[in-house]
């Protein structure tokens, strides 16, 4: 495995646009070293490029990742941040639960207006 990387190799790799890649570079979340005109990043760049995408696809905000970013670079041990990212599981764990349960609930509702429309449809149509 390469020690750097293009942002065309990283982009093809996380299955994201480049356009993508420099907005999370914008966002200080990954700093590529530069040459000329041309972005070189690093193995630690591909990894935190690999826990943002990871904590999009989770749900997490851009603030709760750079947070949980910025606890790596401070703690070396990893504690903090895993303890943090329990925390912040736990947190989205719940939430989707309850999204689930008012989807659930929105659904019932749903289900029986129809049941009370297709019953006055059929009274309607027979009458």
């Amino acid at each position: 495995m390469s020690d750097s990387y293009t942002i065309t190799d990283l982009a093809r790799e996380f299955e994201v646009t480049t356009r993508t890649i420099r907005f999370y570079e914008d966002q200080e979340l990954i700093s590529p070293e530069r040459q000329g005109q041309t972005r070189i990043y690093s193995q630690r760049d591909r990894v935190r490029l690999r826990l943002i995408m990871r904590g999009k696809r989770l749900g997490f905000s851009l603030k709760e990742i750079r947070d949980l970013l910025d606890l790596y670079d401070g703690d070396r041990s990893e504690i903090t941040q895993l303890t943090t990212l329990v925390d912040k599981v736990n947190e989205r764990r719940a939430t989707l639960r309850k999204q689930r349960e008012d989807i659930d609930a929105t659904l019932d509702e749903l289900d029986k207006l129809e049941e009370t429309c297709q019953e006055e449809l059929s009274r309607k149509k027979a009458g």
